[in-house]
């Protein structure tokens, strides 16, 4: 497997050689940090006045560098050791772990948000809404009634819907994590049964725009579920060998690790030293929420967060590191941070304000 990573000339960041682009999740610890590398909009209004001594430190004394920004959920599947296939194959771990059955092609087709602005179109995923299982019931019959089989979702968890083929259409789509917030228009699936599918789609937007499940959560104050997203496509993957323990607490993640057999723990409180000294994985998507609507004062407190129980343990933490180091990557945003056990004596090396650090 090997990554390119774009960076820019100039930029700072570390073009990594081949070597390391197919090591780039395997072989170390990892420390994923969603959205800690986010747009310069964001960056302006959140970081003025923000001073994070810990983080500040860490990202004068370690070498930026640049990954895949293919979104959270192939950082894991690399990580973890599950082979790419058309896309990443979320959707069959998952199905499984939801009680789906059934060999095939598994498609994640989870209900989202879709607002409509002056140039473009934005996706909410289930982060900004909730949604019970009577009204995901309610929804799937509709949309069953009206397409038949050519459209016929598995709501195996109230907001992660599937959809299973016998056979692998040509389909390559885009994460979730990746799509949420942004303009969906370049981030449509693409393939030979694409074109087909998202005219399937826009009828079905217009099938969910007066639906009476959405028009009683418009006058709950609530948002609409007016499309599907379709990631994250694939057949049950090989199990792979030697699965890092992973440390996370989301679905997603927990249903990785147990197909893989990776020991998997919920985040304590803190980062703990011990954690650092093997190859381990550690998701911390506390910025995922805010980082992904362009919240900039819940990103900042989010990060304020993150310097507590995170930053301030791993600054701590860095004499002790192990040869490999630690590396903490946003798998959004193609962007990390390589630290050594050497960056500890780096003293010269200074902080500067974040919005710079962070740019």
């Amino acid at each position: 497997m090997s990554f390119e990573y774009a960076t820019p000339a100039g930029s700072g960041w570390q073009r990594l050689d081949r070597d390391h682009r197919e090591s780039a999740y395997t072989l170390r610890m990892i420390i994923l940090v969603p959205h800690l590398f986010p747009s310069a909009r964001l960056l302006e209004a959140a970081t003025p006045g923000l001073v994070l001594p810990a983080l500040q430190t860490l990202l004068a004394r370690g070498t930026r560098i640049a990954c895949p920004d293919e979104g959270t959920e192939a950082a894991l599947c690399s990580a973890l050791g599950i082979e790419r296939q058309q896309d990443w194959p979320l959707a069959p771990v998952t199905a499984a772990a939801d009680g789906g059955s059934g060999t095939g092609y598994w498609l994640r087709a989870d209900p989202v948000h879709l607002r409509v602005m002056r140039d473009r179109i934005v996706l909410a995923d289930s982060q900004a809404f909730t949604l019970t299982q009577q009204e995901a019931a309610a929804l799937v019959a509709s949309i069953r009634e009206h397409f038949g089989d050519s459209l016929s979702p598995q709501p195996l968890h109230p907001t992660r819907w599937y959809l299973h083929f016998a056979q692998p259409p040509d389909l390559r789509t885009t994460p979730l994590s990746v799509a949420s917030g942004r303009d969906i228009q370049p981030l449509q699936p693409q393939g030979e049964d694409a074109r087909r599918l998202r005219s399937v789609l826009n009828e079905l937007q217009m099938l969910l725009f007066e639906h009476p499940v959405n028009q009683a959560r418009e006058a709950r104050g609530e948002l609409p579920v007016n499309s599907l997203w379709l990631w994250g496509g694939g057949s049950l993957p090989a199990v792979p060998g030697d699965a890092p323990m992973l440390y996370a607490n989301g679905a997603t993640a927990r249903a990785l690790a147990a197909f893989c057999g990776a020991g998997n723990f919920p985040l304590p409180p803190q980062l703990d030293a011990a954690m650092l000294k093997t190859k381990r994985l550690v998701l911390l998507d506390e910025l995922t929420p805010a980082g992904q609507c362009g919240d900039a004062y819940g990103w900042r407190e989010a990060l304020r967060a993150l310097e507590k129980n995170g930053f301030v343990p791993l600054r701590a933490a860095l004499r002790t590191l192990d040869s490999t180091g630690v590396q903490l990557l946003d798998p959004v945003n193609g962007r990390g941070l390589q630290l050594q056990r050497a960056d500890a004596w780096k003293v010269w090396r200074r902080p500067r304000p974040l919005i710079a650090m962070l740019a």
